[in-house]
């Protein structure tokens, strides 16, 4: 039997003895809730933990491709797609996506995720060719204008590799490396940053009816197995960011539970990207239809995900989030 323990995180610079830190971060965590998926949870003190669990919430992130993963980053969105849900025709050429990209690195966006597919629900397949042809070139032309991370978000080795090359120094694989084979033994042999997200079906019957034994703990499962395949490929643990996937083959209810849940996943020892931009459910629950209206929301919730020691937030609305995120960490 599996067991699992979900840091209670707390902040403060005052700590009470036997505090241990979170992710090498200023917040901490006392007392855990001990889950099972056969027995009613409970509360444990964080001494009374095993060594190696305590040991993989509370050692510091190291840096992934030179950002420091003890303050929170932000990755700006930057889709060169006629299709996605939110930003879709808007960079659709060079010129238009270069300006939206240096507007971001100026509002404190490190990471820069770069994509040629949607990934929206309902999404279609698009051709590696074309996908290539949508993302290569920008990246380019990106990488010769600023020295931020570029990430690609891709499912794809053929998209990946001409990335790469192109300059792009992270791959963000939504399908957290289930689709094509070829794309982690690459990510290995090149020794690239990666970002494993968890993703039920695909974009095009994702949002159909998902069910989950458990959604929390099915999600760490399959994002533990997936770095752990990657471990053995060669892939060092401390390149790995994992991404619990909201919105990616779940309900409302089980966004909810995840982002309620969130600091279990630092039990994987890698950073955690969360990602909750403009989605549907931010709509649905702040009553808001126009989908570039839900920066509140969607920093909100970003907020709430710093809480429990996200370090990576993946945003549409850079500026907004860089503020929120000024003011939050000065009261704190």
């Amino acid at each position: 039997m599996t067991t699992y323990y979900r840091p209670l995180v707390q902040n403060g610079a005052r700590r009470p003895d036997g505090a241990v830190s979170l992710a090498g971060q200023a917040l901490w965590f006392t007392h855990a809730e001990r889950l099972s998926r056969s027995e009613c949870s409970s509360i444990v003190a964080a001494q009374d933990m095993p060594d190696d669990i305590r040991e993989s919430l509370s050692h510091p992130r190291a840096p992934i491709a030179g950002l420091d993963m003890n303050r929170v980053q932000i990755m700006g969105i930057l889709n060169a797609t006629p299709d996605s849900f939110s930003d879709g025709g808007m960079h659709n050429s060079v010129q238009s996506a270069c300006h939206a990209a240096e507007q971001m690195v100026a509002q404190d966006a490190t990471i820069l995720d770069i994509g040629g597919e949607s990934t929206r629900p309902g999404a279609a397949f698009v051709p590696e060719d074309e996908e290539i042809a949508r993302t290569e070139p920008l990246i380019q032309a990106i990488r010769e204008q600023t020295q931020a991370l570029i990430s690609i978000d891709t499912r794809k080795a053929s998209v990946a590799k001409a990335a790469w090359r192109a300059g792009a120094g992270l791959i963000n694989d939504v399908s957290g490396f289930t689709f094509d084979p070829d794309l982690a033994p690459f990510c290995a042999q090149v020794g690239a940053p990666v970002c494993v997200m968890h993703m039920q079906g695909d974009p095009a019957t994702m949002q159909d009816e998902p069910r989950y034994d458990d959604v929390l703990l099915d999600v760490y499962d399959f994002l533990d197995q997936q770095v752990q395949n990657l471990e053995v490929l060669g892939l060092r643990r401390d390149h790995i960011i994992v991404d619990p996937g909201i919105g990616f083959g779940k309900t409302e209810a089980h966004n909810l539970t995840l982002l309620r849940n969130l600091s279990l996943f630092h039990g994987l020892g890698c950073p955690i990207l969360l990602g909750v931009s403009r989605k549907g459910f931010i709509g649905q629950i702040g009553k808001e239809t126009r989908k570039d209206a839900r920066a509140p929301g969607s920093i909100a919730v970003g907020l709430a995900g710093l809480a429990q020691g996200v370090q990576i937030l993946r945003v549409h609305d850079v500026a907004e989030t860089a503020q929120a995120l000024r003011l939050w960490a000065a009261v704190r």
